[in-house]
């Protein structure tokens, strides 16, 4: 029988913790998202650029629909890691259950609500005529399988609150396995080209959640029947994080759909080269989208145990990692800018966003890191607010007067500046804040003597 989950990361080096955790699940995200660049890599050697634009557009809609199941992952993960620090293990498991079931049907309802609303939604987004339809066909075989993923996104979260790094890496990485083999599978020798690339994504995610769920019963022990009203007392504390924690992860899809919009006014080749730039994005820089929820469970632990000091360290630490992540990955995409843009067959409008993210505005994550890094602090330390105001100040003010302004200046080439720009502005007030609230102390509890003895409570 497994044990008593305990705190892992109250002890130890704090950069060793943000780099095994924020490394592991930089790889198990960029897993989650090969799956989405290897498709769009498949699709684009069907040598029809309106098909790349197609998964862009559907993209673009999903990854709304993804942010919520993001959102409610970071508020398990805080309550899960605070919990655990607080020395209460089986409160710990009780909430994990609590959270798995309300993540899921939470993320259920939404997708059910995009199905029904997708076209006007792609129209919103700019789609049109053929590309269209293909991206309805595309959302039509997806969505059904995003309450899958959300189960295994929570129960990734939940090994990763525990401090198991390599068992939450590999729930991504092993979903990520099966695309690699149905990708081309399903979309080339099948022939169902985009189909294809949605039913290996709804395959995957189905692995994620399988792995997921067994290391989290059988390895740690972290769910547990809960009492007559945990759903009720939980549920208060749950949204209290969740609530602004979705509505912070909202804010990039919104930006996103900024861009795209902004993008599509220069034509569909503009288009298929921002598709290949988001999933460039995300696979290159999954250190950095990973560093929020990474680092949160050594923060929520370390401030659950009254460990102000080692807050501090934890956080000074994510933002050295961050910089040096950002200037490998940079240099790496620089050298290889020409070659991506050949391999997915762009044309030069096409060629163009990709060299222009790839030479310049790929350095300016160092500054997308550090809001990442200060969204961690505010959730954990009681302050999910003050992170949602961050992310929309970036994409909800400063995004579409840059997209359109710039871009209506500098053509589609102005709109990745724009990109840069609100990150750099934003990142760098974020992370004033974040620091200046970690060295006041608040939100971090008062030392606590013993730890499972307050089991009798839980």
């Amino acid at each position: 029988m497994a044990q008593t989950p305990q705190a892992r990361f109250t002890t130890g080096s704090t950069m060793r913790h943000v780099v095994v955790m924020t490394m592991t699940s930089a790889f198990g995200l960029s897993f989650m998202f090969l799956v989405d660049f290897l498709a769009l890599f498949w699709v684009s050697q069907l040598k029809v650029e309106m098909l790349i634009s197609a998964i862009g557009f559907a993209a673009t809609i999903q990854f709304f629909v993804l942010s919520f199941a993001i959102g409610m992952m970071i508020a398990g993960v805080a309550l899960v890691s605070r919990t655990l620090g607080r020395g209460k293990g089986a409160r710990a498991r009780r909430i994990s259950t609590v959270i798995l079931i309300y993540s899921v049907a939470i993320q259920a309802l939404i997708a059910l609500l995009t199905y029904i609303f997708m076209e006007p939604l792609l129209r919103l987004t700019g789609a049109t005529g053929e590309t269209l339809q293909v991206a309805q066909d595309f959302l039509t075989i997806s969505l059904p399988s995003l309450p899958i993923m959300a189960a295994g996104m929570c129960a990734s979260a939940i090994v990763r609150a525990v401090g198991d790094a390599w068992r939450s890496m590999m729930v991504t990485v092993i979903g990520g396995l099966v695309a690699v083999v149905l990708d081309p599978l399903f979309i080339i020798y099948f022939d169902w080209g985009v189909d294809g690339a949605a039913w290996a994504i709804v395959a995957s995610r189905g692995a994620m959640a399988l792995v997921g769920i067994y290391w989290v019963i059988a390895t740690h022990n972290m769910l547990a029947a809960p009492r007559r009203w945990d759903f009720v007392a939980f549920l208060a504390p749950y949204m209290a994080i969740a609530l602004p924690a979705v509505a912070t992860q909202l804010a990039t899809p919104f930006g996103n759909w900024l861009l795209i919009r902004a993008i599509a006014e220069h034509g569909d080749s503009a288009v298929a080269g921002f598709g290949v730039v988001s999933r460039l994005t995300i696979l290159g820089f999954g250190g950095i989208y990973a560093l929020s929820g990474a680092i949160g469970g050594i923060i929520g632990q370390n401030a659950g145990a009254g460990l102000g000091d080692r807050v501090q360290q934890a956080y000074k630490d994510s933002l050295i990692f961050c910089a040096l992540y950002t200037g490998v990955t940079w240099a790496l995409m620089a050298a290889f800018a020409d070659m991506i843009a050949s391999g997915f067959g762009l044309s030069p409008e096409g060629t163009e966003i990709v060299k222009t993210f790839s030479y310049y505005a790929a350095g300016t994550f160092v500054f997308t890191g550090a809001l990442f890094v200060a969204n961690a602090t505010f959730n954990n330390l009681g302050k999910p607010v003050w992170a949602t105001l961050a992310n929309w100040s970036r994409d909800g003010i400063l995004m579409a007067p840059l997209a359109f302004g710039m871009g209506a200046l500098f053509g589609a080439a102005g709109v990745i500046w724009a990109q840069a720009l609100a990150n750099t502005v934003v990142g760098v007030i974020a992370a004033w804040v974040a620091w200046r609230h970690v060295k006041s102390g608040r939100g971090i509890d008062k030392p606590r003597v013993g730890g499972d003895s307050a089991e009798a409570k839980a």
